[in-house]
């Protein structure tokens, strides 16, 4: 195998990856740049002007939404990140990455949507916690006038992005302590006299960081631009930025959608100063890390900051626990009155009309999920395949290019992209949303496969090599075979990701496409808790029987392969 062989297909999967990847989000961020100086010709607008600017400095509440954004983003990422690491450092000697994994699978399966309405559920003034706790602990016989959710400082919203961050960093962590010879660090570091907490603060903490700082950042960009949840959980009057823009984005007020375009170039520029002052926050600890390594100190005074990050963490996944079953609660209750501490009576009725509403979005997120996926799967398998086939190291540039969907904010390139979609005629249908959510899913898949698939023993692929089989062959006969359960649990991933898009569908659909996640967002605010529920359930459901599939169908065509190898002898 010559090193050209591979570079055609290497090249292929650029120019597709360019065109289908880049080139969509770099002409909605164009779009959007356009409108938000003056120029919109769809509602009359041709002249270059600063008036949008202006208009959005005007906006009532505009510098609170600002302000909300970058406390609620700064504070769920900071928080996130030192509870999984001090959780990791409590836990990680008792389970690998493998059953972390199993323990936190759950959370990463949920989309963000449904978890923020079971927390809704659990923490709302009438929600499950007040009635578990009155009126015998509260003396509430009605639910108190308390904004526990839609409060004015973010702080329901921070709890979601929480339970939903939490288990995330601490796949990373884990993931990149199975990289290091982390308990041999660790016992060399006791033996000469430090604390566990002190240990893994000076030894471990600088060699994991490096190996998770992109997941870090990507997590920053999300929770400085999140809607979904924000819409849920968040402030509303006003909301954090985000929300302000997409509501200005689908106002019936056309004049509105210049300074919304001028506002999501702002939030653009919150993500780029937010990932800037956390870079420069890494300098400044470095520096101070280093002075304080060197002076020494092994003390115990980290012991007591990792147990509590360890309940903390706790309580927030059994939080995350009761949100499921606070849906599944309310999907099937009839009459649930005030301080009941559940239904008092039950039903099935709000599952038995898919008629009504559900049958055709659950229909439309599994076509939109299996082909976004689909898609992305091939061009991942693609672009890894023609990278061993030219012999090609990984490149760093073509990494950066894939987490470009994941670092953008959303809302700064979607209308513009839908504005672009409607000069070609492409708004508004299946296909069209279908690409949209690639363009997310595909980031995911890619993350997902890259490492397994590198990972593979090459000496089996020059075994076949040398059997005559040629490149087509090794790779249907060898590598997809072999790397069959990581190829699931990418589609999985990617599946679960495409269900929990929001803005994609929303923009691209042109309210014309409605998925599980679109319904059960809008009912949220103020619907029927029990059609509320069978929304959330469904949508929180897909996912769990994606990893579930990915789980269960390897162990299934290996048991299925054996009995028939059986059957030969």
């Amino acid at each position: 195998m010559t090193s050209t062989e591979g570079r055609p297909l290497r090249l292929l999967v650029l120019v597709v990856v360019l065109a289908g990847l880049v080139l969509p989000i770099l002409a909605g961020l164009w779009e959007t740049a356009r409108a938000a100086f003056g120029i919109l010709p769809a509602i009359g607008a041709e002249t270059v002007s600063v008036v949008p600017w202006r208009q959005l400095l005007s906006q009532p509440g505009f510098g609170t939404s600002l302000m909300l954004t970058l406390w609620t983003g700064f504070a769920s990422t900071l928080l996130a990140l030192l509870l999984a690491a001090g959780f990791a450092a409590a836990m990680h000697e008792r389970f690998g990455p493998r059953d972390g994994a199993r323990i936190i699978a759950p959370f990463l399966a949920t989309p963000h949507a449904a978890l923020a309405i079971g927390l809704a559920f659990l923490i709302a003034p009438s929600g499950w916690i007040a009635r578990l706790l009155s009126p015998w602990a509260t003396g509430w016989d009605l639910p108190p006038d308390i904004a526990t959710v839609h409060d004015g400082m973010g702080l329901a919203l921070i709890l979601g992005l929480l339970v939903k961050e939490v288990p995330f960093f601490l796949l990373v962590i884990l993931a990149a302590l199975s990289q290091l010879p982390a308990r041999r660090h660790l016992r060399a570091a006791r033996a000469l006299g430090y604390g566990r907490g002190v240990a893994w603060i000076k030894v471990l903490g600088p060699q994991v960081y490096p190996l998770i700082r992109l997941p870090v950042y990507v997590v920053l960009s999300f929770a400085l631009s999140v809607v979904d949840m924000a819409i849920i959980l968040g402030p509303s009057n006003p909301p954090v930025l985000s929300v302000a823009v997409t509501r200005w984005f689908l106002a019936a007020d056309t004049t509105l959608i210049l300074p919304a375009s001028a506002a999501a170039l702002v939030q653009s520029g919150v993500v780029i100063l937010g990932i800037a002052l956390w870079w420069g926050a890494e300098r400044a600890i470095i520096g101070i890390g280093r002075v304080w390594i060197r002076r020494g100190g092994r003390g115990l005074s980290a012991e007591p900051g990792i147990m509590a990050a360890g309940g903390v963490t706790l309580l927030l996944m059994a939080l995350g626990a009761a949100a499921i079953v606070a849906l599944m609660l309310w999907s099937l209750a009839w009459r649930w009155s005030f301080p009941q501490p559940l239904p008092e009576s039950w039903s099935l009725g709000a599952w038995m009309r898919p008629g009504a509403g559900w049958g055709a979005a659950l229909g439309d997120t599994l076509a939109i999920g299996l082909a976004a996926t689909a898609l992305s799967l091939v061009l991942a398998v693609a672009w890894l395949e023609g990278e061993d086939r030219a012999h090609m190291p990984r490149a760093r540039w073509a990494e950066a290019m894939i987490y470009l969907p994941l670092l953008v904010p959303q809302i700064a390139f979607l209308y513009g992209l839908n504005v672009a979609f409607l000069r070609l005629g492409l708004s508004g249908n299946m296909g069209a949303v279908i690409w949209a959510h690639a363009l997310f899913v595909f980031p995911y898949v890619m993350i997902a496969l890259s490492d397994p698939w590198r990972a593979l023993d090459p000496k089996l692929l020059r075994a076949a090599a040398a059997l005559g089989a040629g490149p087509a062959r090794r790779l249907f006969a060898v590598k997809l075979p072999i790397l069959l359960r990581p190829i699931l649990t990418a589609a999985a991933i990617g599946f679960a990701v495409s269900v929990a898009q929001y803005l994609p569908t929303l923009f691209i659909g042109a309210g014309r496409v409605a998925t599980l996640t679109t319904e059960a967002v809008t009912l949220s605010s103020g619907s029927d808790r029990r059609v509320t529920g069978v929304y959330a359930v469904l949508q929180a459901a897909l996912p769990f029987a994606a990893y579930l599939a990915a789980l269960t169908l390897p162990t299934l065509l290996q048991r299925n392969r054996a009995g028939l190898s059986g059957g030969v002898a």
